[in-house]
């Protein structure tokens, strides 16, 4: 944990080490139980703090300051300029300032003036109470433009607990691992903060399911009702939420801060899939499938994540655990997805209105049929292609307990001038 000025939050980058340390010829680094890197799936995606760009400013020098001004107004401009660099420079290196300045701000706007009337409201709580009814068990909310507030500011609250986590509890946490290589130690930070975040919306999204008629993944129960223009708060806070968890994912992966592994465009591409279905599932009130397909992916990409983090350790259960979340992945992933893909074969046009009403706000009809099945089409290839890559790394492992993603980059990028493995765990010097 960086606490003081001159403390550093990665080890150098290559070609900054001493004359003493280059001349030492380094020994190739022991390989992990399930190889170098496990970079499949769609928890790859960086965060400010573990991205080339982030790592390079925080260790770039500062420019020599100029000679002393020659009048008072230059130095004054001078003066600023300097203040300035060393803002930067704090928001470069601690990554969570920027963010928690513009939740401040949120917050500060707000309490001058905390009711319904102050539009900054909208970007901290839901919109579109409805009032009680008998019929309903809970507080009702519809939907609107103010939605899109609400699921920015939980950008910005999730871009904030992003990096504050990662950088202040979970760098240490992997210098305290024996994670010494800056790349790793990164990756390590990545996977364990998606831990942590859907160990926690795993959960929530089963009991928000189970408030529902969707409970267990009851495919009648997604269109029963139709068109579902209305829900609970606690239903609605969730799907806004993970709509805000998946915009900050893609804002960060678009701003291309990492350099991209081998299966960068399906990534990309996954999200972009899921964005759309996010969106548009809400949109046109299918957000029941929509909850169904966020509670599979959430409990699935925490086995993915914990798996990863047990391989960057060598953990002893790394193995174990890999094939239990190999399960999870298949049955989540692939058996309950493509139940709700066959759905739309059956209930979709069978329970419910089928017809397009624009007044009347239902949307089940073909071209909604097209364009779900073509989305949930999409994921399920994405998904296939993973786990194609997840089912050779557990051959391999079984085979000769030996398991390396081929879509990794080289381990020689991660600036502990190590070179890349052979086969038999031997480096490679280029």
């Amino acid at each position: 944990m960086a606490t003081g000025s001159g403390s550093e939050p990665f080890p150098p980058l290559p070609g900054t080490t001493t004359e003493s340390a280059t001349a030492t010829r380094r020994r190739g680094r022991k390989q992990s139980i399930l190889g170098d890197d496990l970079k499949l799936g769609d928890t790859g995606s960086p965060s400010l703090a573990t991205s080339i760009a982030h790592i390079q400013g925080a260790h770039s020098k500062e420019p020599p300051s100029p000679s002393p001004p020659s009048t008072k107004r230059t130095s004054k401009r001078r003066k600023a300029r300097t203040l300035l660099r060393r803002i930067k420079h704090t928001c470069v290196k601690h990554t969570w300032v920027l963010p928690l300045f513009l939740l401040s701000c949120f917050l500060l706007g707000y309490a001058i003036n905390p009711t319904e009337s102050n539009p900054l409201s909208h970007f901290l709580f839901l919109s579109y109470r409805l009032p009680p009814s008998p019929e309903q068990q809970y507080v009702q909310y519809g939907k609107g433009l103010w939605d899109i507030a609400f699921v920015a500011f939980y950008t910005i609250v999730l871009s904030f607990t992003r990096e504050f986590i990662m950088q202040e509890i979970l760098r240490p946490l992997s210098r305290w691992a024996g994670l010494k290589s800056r790349g790793k130690q990164a990756r390590y930070m990545e996977q364990m903060y998606t831990a942590l975040y859907f160990a926690v919306m795993g959960p929530c999204g089963m009991w928000v399911m189970s408030r529902t008629p969707v409970w267990y993944f009851d495919m009648r129960g997604m269109y029963e009702g139709y068109p579902h223009k209305t829900h609970d708060g606690a239903f609605k806070f969730y799907y806004l939420f993970q709509a805000a968890y998946w915009a900050q994912q893609a804002i960060v992966l678009l701003l291309g801060m990492e350099k991209p592994r081998k299966d960068f465009k399906e990534l990309v591409g996954h999200h972009i899939v899921s964005l759309a279905l996010i969106g548009l599932s809400y949109r046109f009130h299918f957000t029941y499938m929509g909850l169904a397909v966020y509670i599979t992916h959430d409990i699935s990409d925490f086995f993915l994540a914990t798996s990863k983090s047990l391989n960057y350790v060598d953990h002893p259960i790394t193995g174990p655990y890999y094939f239990l979340f190999m399960c999870s992945w298949i049955y989540l992933r692939h058996f309950l997805n493509l139940k709700i893909l066959v759905s739309l074969f059956n209930e979709f046009k069978t329970v419910g209105p089928y017809v397009m009403d624009w007044e009347g706000g239902s949307y089940k009809c073909d071209l909604a049929f097209w364009i779900t099945g073509g989305l949930l089409g999409s994921l399920q290839a994405l998904n296939l292609f993973w786990l194609f890559f997840i089912v050779r790394i557990a051959y391999r492992f079984v085979r000769d307990r030996e398991a390396s993603d081929d879509r990794s980059d080289d381990e020689g990028s991660e600036g502990e001038g190590e070179g890349k493995e052979n086969g038999n765990g031997v480096a490679k010097r280029k």
